[in-house]
């Protein structure tokens, strides 16, 4: 955790205002794409952050709260499925993370950006591979993403219990793909992300 706040510290040397971006979604076989922007004033350290996917989901909501208390800003925003369809998953995530740092209420100097590619906005950009276990700003944002997504996705459960969205969030597990084979998709699914299962059972 120290190891996260110093890096945000160092580039705090060069920076004053920065915030951290990442996305959570891009793998699922349904769902929109998130992503968010956070912001943490200096000396803000918070215990037991890190990669959310290394992190319970219990554990995960806690510090959703804790990070949203804490940042001096954050922002989440989405990318629809429509979108998705229309642009690829890899553009719709970018466009996602843009909207996420103009959420911000004031444009920051630099975004940190998890990953080897960044989305086309008005402030420098800086990508980080492997942010989330670099970053604390990056990583707080990779919390804020995908415990927002999967409150989302919790949400379509209820819509749509049939294919148990609360349990594997849209991704492309062996219960999901026995959801999709017996029901069909719905107006949540990606088709793109199911060309070969639709194919194979004549789009029903």
């Amino acid at each position: 955790m120290t190891d996260l706040f110093e890096f945000d510290n160092a580039i705090r040397e060069k920076y004053i205002y920065f915030c951290g971006v990442d996305e959570a979604g891009r793998g699922p076989l349904a769902g929109d794409v998130y992503a968010a922007a956070v912001v943490f004033d200096k000396n803000v350290i918070i215990e037991g952050i890190n990669d959310s996917k290394k992190i319970s989901e219990k554990k995960r909501e806690i510090l959703f709260d804790e990070i949203i208390s804490k940042a001096s800003d954050y922002s989440i925003a989405t990318s629809s499925i429509a979108e998705i369809e229309e642009i690829n998953i890899l553009n719709a995530a970018m466009l996602a993370m843009k909207r996420a740092i103009e959420g911000l209420k004031k444009v920051p100097e630099i975004a940190l950006i998890d990953g080897n590619k960044s989305p086309l906005v008005s402030c420098e950009t800086m990508t980080i591979i492997k942010g989330d276990a670099n970053s604390q700003s990056i990583a707080a944002a990779s919390i804020l993403a995908k415990v927002a997504r999967d409150r989302y996705m919790r949400q379509i459960d209820v819509e749509f219990p049939e294919y148990h969205f609360s349990k594997h969030k849209g991704y492309g597990t062996k219960l999901h793909y026995q959801m999709i084979e017996e029901h069909g998709i719905c107006e949540y699914h990606r088709p793109s992300f199911l060309k070969k299962v639709l194919n194979k059972n004549g789009s029903k």
